[in-house]
């Protein structure tokens, strides 16, 4: 059930860890390249940092979209139906990559396998039984003039040969039909999103994760994510309480190309 097709084509895209971090990067340049003794920045010069912050940024590969992508899926904030799992708060950001301007009115679509490994649609593939609708833990959110959008689902299983993550597009000028799915529009990114190796130990002893008989392949080990951290889709995870059962809030800022 691993991921086995080649990789889509290569084109970059943008990823910033935030405008304060950004913005810090900016400063400790400067400061370095001015030496020591050096006096503070005046205000015109603080002043645009903020503007110069938008062209430091990360630049990461496209990840592959894998099998089991569906299309026409449903528009909605909420992709968990009924499945059982830990709670996963996505908040999600798209950006231009040139800019670093927010992206509105984008549809950030993800899908991912449950607790069990198995994705809708395709249930049986990691050796699990379960009724299968074809829709659970798939869908997506139109990006608010902040470029933002927030969905929530579950901390995603594991699948035989792949670490754990979440696969996402994120698509223009779509068109919401009647039935609550979209159709047409540009498909400006695909890539997938990744969890912390630490934090994913931890989900993986609480029921159902722990019922899952395949073997658990690690961050490391993954033939798919390089190693190269926000840039290359790894989440910034926060715990939502005090132990691991609470859940996460996962956030991420995702520039893309718009030309």
């Amino acid at each position: 059930m691993t991921d086995t097709s080649a990789p889509i084509g290569r084109r970059t895209v943008l990823i910033a860890g935030s405008a304060a971090a950004a913005t810090l990067a900016v400063s400790a340049a400067g400061t370095a390249a001015a030496g020591p003794g050096t006096e503070a920045p005046t205000a015109a010069a603080a002043d645009a940092a903020p503007v110069a912050a938008a062209a430091v940024c990360t630049l990461t590969k496209e990840m592959t979209e894998g099998p089991y992508y569906l299309d026409g899926q449903l528009v909605r904030a909420d992709i968990t139906e009924d499945k059982a799992g830990i709670p996963l708060e996505l908040t999600l950001t798209v950006v231009d990559d040139d800019t670093c301007a927010a992206v509105g009115n984008a549809l950030v679509e993800i899908w991912h396998a449950d607790a069990l490994g198995e994705y809708s649609g395709f249930v049986g593939s990691n050796g699990h039984q379960e009724p299968d609708n074809g829709t659970f833990l798939r869908g997506g959110v139109l990006t608010g003039s902040d470029g933002v959008a927030k969905i929530t689902t579950i901390y995603p299983g594991w699948y035989r040969g792949r670490c754990i993550h979440i696969h996402l597009k994120v698509h223009t000028g779509v068109t919401l039909t009647e039935d609550g799915s979209f159709t047409g529009g540009q498909e400006l990114h695909t890539g997938q999103l990744f969890f912390d190796e630490a934090v994913t130990t931890q989900v993986a002893r609480i029921s159902p994760y722990s019922t899952n008989t395949v073997a658990r392949t690690t961050l490391a080990q993954d033939s798919i994510y390089d190693e190269g951290g926000a840039a290359s889709g790894l989440l910034t995870l926060t715990p939502l309480g005090s132990s691991a059962s609470a859940g996460y809030a996962g956030t991420l800022t995702v520039g893309v190309e718009r030309s």
